[in-house]
């Protein structure tokens, strides 16, 4: 990784940009329910509500004066947005769950992704970015790669939030560090494990040990879904500029830096699959 200076952000106050709270989504929703963004967006006054537009940085990537923190904008915004979608997967996999107290830990979880969302939406309102704005360009490649993810049971959703969602975490982690301090710990606030990893440990292994066919079945799965969220991870990069930019210490042509970056996530891939129980078939594909 190319070193870089830690990026300084603008502060606007709360009461140029109120970050209100929204209203609490139906958690009885399904997979065929989208989050309303403008509804997600729309807490209260602040730039998209006021109809004159965003006065602080750019919203979303657009150009703006200071490209270093429209690259932090759109990092919270695919945030924000992967939270808000966690949400709602989360809810519908509590839904699924067979015994109530595996329902009760999956609504626990949910709630924690709501949360999280909630708090990357209150620091884009301080940056004077709209988080709808912030989120929309994330919102048509998170939602293919979901669909083009789409677990079949039950187990393959656990293991597509543990092992899927965790090298994303992986790489927003590193991200992290380019970041000032209040960017920096709020963004690893938000990817701190809320449960979900030991939850998906231990179901996964009692399903193995029921019927070790299904971990055959698990494995090739896991390395479908690293292979896909990594290509999908670098080709979001390299479309949003300013993205781009702070991934690759300022200068959007070393995306090769970007490559390098996403092979030493690796390690803690291969971590998890131990964790599994699923690691002799599930090593990474060839990048």
């Amino acid at each position: 990784m190319v070193g870089v200076g830690v990026v300084t952000l603008p502060v606007v106050s709360e009461h140029e940009h109120p970050a209100d709270r929204l209203a609490e989504p139906d958690p009885q929703v399904g997979d065929a329910q989208k989050p309303d963004l403008a509804a997600a967006g729309a807490g209260g006054p602040g730039p998209a509500a006021a109809g004159g537009g965003v006065t602080g940085p750019a919203a979303g990537g657009e150009p703006g004066s200071d490209p270093a923190t429209n690259g932090v904008i759109e990092l919270l915004g695919v945030l924000a947005y992967a939270s808000l979608v966690a949400f709602f997967r989360l809810a519908d996999d509590a839904s699924l769950a067979a015994s109530l107290p595996d329902k009760a830990d999956l609504a626990g979880m949910a709630v924690a992704q709501f949360g999280h969302f909630e708090l990357l939406r209150a620091r884009i309102y301080e940056l004077g970015a709209d988080p709808e704005q912030a989120m929309r360009p994330f919102v048509e490649p998170i939602d293919a790669f979901h669909e083009r993810t789409a677990p079949s049971t039950w187990l393959e959703g656990l293991v597509k939030a543990y092992v899927g969602d965790g090298i994303a975490a992986d790489f927003y982690r590193v991200i992290a560090q380019l970041l000032d301090l209040p960017t920096r710990s709020l963004v690893e606030t938000v990817l701190a494990d809320s449960g979900h990893a030991q939850f998906a440990i231990s179901r996964v292994r009692e399903a193995i040990a029921a019927d070790p066919a299904v971990g055959g079945r698990l494995a090739l799965w896991a390395r479908r879904l690293v292979g896909e969220a990594l290509s999908q991870a670098q080709r979001v990069a390299a479309e949003r500029e300013s993205l781009a930019r702070l991934l690759a210490g300022g200068s959007a042509a070393q995306l090769g830096e970007i490559g390098r970056m996403f092979a030493a996530l690796t390690d803690a891939h291969a971590q998890r699959m131990a964790a599994l129980g699923l690691a002799e078939l599930g090593r990474l594909p060839a990048t």
